[in-house]
């Protein structure tokens, strides 16, 4: 190693924070969907004393950093670290080029309208606009729901390959919410098929009674899906085969592509291209 480099590494290792160090690598084991129930297996994991553990995971708690979920699977990352990285995203390009573009959304259709990204087996609910109407959703930024239950979590799923789909429900709990919810990773898998195919996913109560919605991707000037968006309101507006209906499908679909375009994606399809 070269003098410099030798330095550099000194440099960083003589102010390095270990207690900071371990509040984050503590976090990082909890994101990864370890709830710590175990105190002495997850001290051993992470290679940390059993007792700075437990303070560790107290102060973080009260913090609000990590909350204790209260039905054996331990800890989940917290709202006040979900703020904080609201409030860092807040001034990244996805979160500016969606705002303006899904609260005209939600003004022209009357629907409350979100975005959401991925966090393993949750969906994160990062934006949320509501119409002036009565319409309103009650769904908070920050919430976080089942991904592979709602439209917007099972949009992104579409996109992941078959290894990242069962890696992340293999061996894991996958509660029922009516009699369209997958239930095992094989059923996941199909449904998430068509879902990718159509290019819009469509709920009609499929997660929460007569409330429907739809979905569509986002995608980054890579190509790669970033986030989704989604409408949600009454089952009425959301009837198959509707004028209505069509409308916000044209509707969100054009939201979709005018937020992905301002990330630096083109529509390269050949159907484009001719115009």
């Amino acid at each position: 190693m070269q003098a410099g480099a030798a330095n550099e590494v000194e440099e960083k290792t003589v102010y390095n924070v270990p207690p900071v160090a371990r509040a984050i690598k503590v976090l990082r084991h909890i994101a990864a969907g370890n709830g710590c129930t175990n105190i002495s297996a997850a001290s051993k994991t992470l290679g940390i004393n059993r007792t700075t553990l437990i303070r560790l995971l107290t102060t973080l708690s009260e913090e609000g950093m990590i909350e204790w979920q209260g039905d054996g699977r331990g800890y989940r990352l917290g709202f006040g670290l979900l703020g904080l990285a609201a409030e860092a995203l807040s001034s990244r390009d996805l979160l500016q080029a969606a705002r303006p573009r899904l609260a005209a959304l939600a003004q022209a259709t009357g629907l409350s309208a979100h975005l959401g990204v991925l966090d393993r087996r949750d969906v994160v609910y990062m934006i949320r606009e509501v119409p002036k109407s009565q319409l309103v959703s009650n769904v908070r930024e920050g919430t976080r729901l089942p991904a592979y239950a709602t439209t917007m979590g099972r949009m992104m799923l579409a996109h992941l390959t078959a290894q990242e789909l069962f890696d992340l429900y293999s061996d894991q709990p996958m509660p029922e919410y009516s009699s369209v919810t997958a239930t095992t990773p094989d059923a996941l898998f199909d449904q998430l098929q068509s879902d990718r195919a159509r290019g819009i996913v469509w709920s009609d109560g499929n997660f929460e009674p007569m409330i429907g919605s739809c979905a569509c991707p986002v995608l980054d000037h890579a190509a790669r899906v970033v986030a989704s968006i989604n409408l949600s309101g009454p089952n009425d507006f959301f009837i198959p085969g509707t004028p209505q209906t069509q409308g916000i499908e044209r509707a969100i679909r054009e939201c979709a592509e005018s937020i992905s375009a301002g990330l630096g994606w083109r529509d390269v399809r050949p159907d484009r291209l001719a115009h």
